[in-house]
């Protein structure tokens, strides 16, 4: 789902949204029956019933367990799901933190909430540092590097460095975010604003990687090719018994949710093997040591 997908007027379609939504759309369609036939149960019109199934709202306990009755859906544990999952996502539409200080805009502002809830996060990245490990002087300069009037955000350069150093705080909190990403080699020898910038976010990563929360390896050139390649993808998972897997995947002037199933199962197949592939934890430290020592 694209940003734009994602916003419409004052609504937001959240992630958890979307699913719960999603699965309550399963239930009323294997039951034959229309969002006519949901508006009525409700007393709502069949607007309200659309936003639901879209994500576009909360959903109150009422009315999925009116819904769930109309469906014949009677297993306690899918009406608990659906009602848990309810929660969380209510929750999360109205939670507070660090990200408040700060001007974040687009599919950021439910990134940033996102990640700060995760219990991990597995990233691949083809292009750049991930934004977890990057140094203020890469963050800035990568920015200005990668400005156009389509991609600028409205947000100040300083506001957007200091957003990016706060995120970074989930690596040391109790307890911390575990953090396993692997970085293609490439980004190792093009570096924003040099050979400065460059010796300090290599100093950086490893020392972040000396973390034991954190698993920093580097896909050599050497490795060969996969569907990576095409773009980045951080798959973000969570502490809530059942919940899914949320991937975040990245392009130029686009970005998009895969949420669960099947979609989200494809990525953690493919990081896994990108991580197979890649140098192991020791050498890829040590490639840092020494591009380091080149400069």
């Amino acid at each position: 789902m694209t940003t734009n997908q994602r916003m419409q007027g004052n609504s937001t379609s959240t992630v958890l949204g979307r699913r719960l939504g999603s699965d309550l759309m399963a239930l009323r369609t294997e039951a034959g029956l229309t969002q006519s036939h949901a508006a009525k149960a409700l007393t709502a019109s069949t607007t309200k019933v659309a936003k639901m199934e879209g994500g576009w709202v909360p959903v109150r306990d009422p009315d999925i367990r009116a819904l769930c009755e109309l469906y014949g859906v009677r297993d306690p544990g899918v009406v608990g799901g659906l009602m848990e999952l309810a929660r969380i996502d209510r929750e999360r539409r109205k939670a507070k933190g660090w990200w408040d200080d700060y001007t974040i805009n687009g599919v950021m502002q439910e990134y940033v909430t996102l990640e700060s809830a995760a219990t991990e996060i597995r990233a691949w990245q083809p292009s750049f540092v991930p934004g977890l490990l990057q140094t203020a002087s890469y963050a800035r300069r990568l920015r200005q590097g990668l400005a156009t009037t389509a991609a600028k955000s409205p947000e100040p350069d300083e506001e957007f460095v200091a957003a990016r150093l706060a995120r970074q705080k989930r690596l040391y909190q109790d307890p911390p975010l575990a953090f396993r990403t692997v970085i293609y080699e490439a980004v190792l020898h093009n570096f924003p604003g040099g050979a400065a910038t460059a010796r300090g976010q290599l100093g950086q990563l490893a020392e972040v990687a000396e973390l034991p929360n954190v698993s920093l390896r580097v896909f050599p050139f050497g490795g060969g090719t996969h569907p990576g390649l095409n773009g980045s993808f951080n798959i973000m998972s969570f502490a809530e018994s059942g919940a899914m897997d949320v991937v975040y995947v990245e392009a130029p002037f686009a970005q998009r949710w895969v949420e669960g199933g099947d979609g989200a199962a494809a990525y953690d197949e493919l990081f896994e093997m990108i991580s197979e592939h890649a140098l192991d934890e020791a050498a890829s430290v040590s490639l840092l040591h020494r591009l380091r020592k080149e400069l």
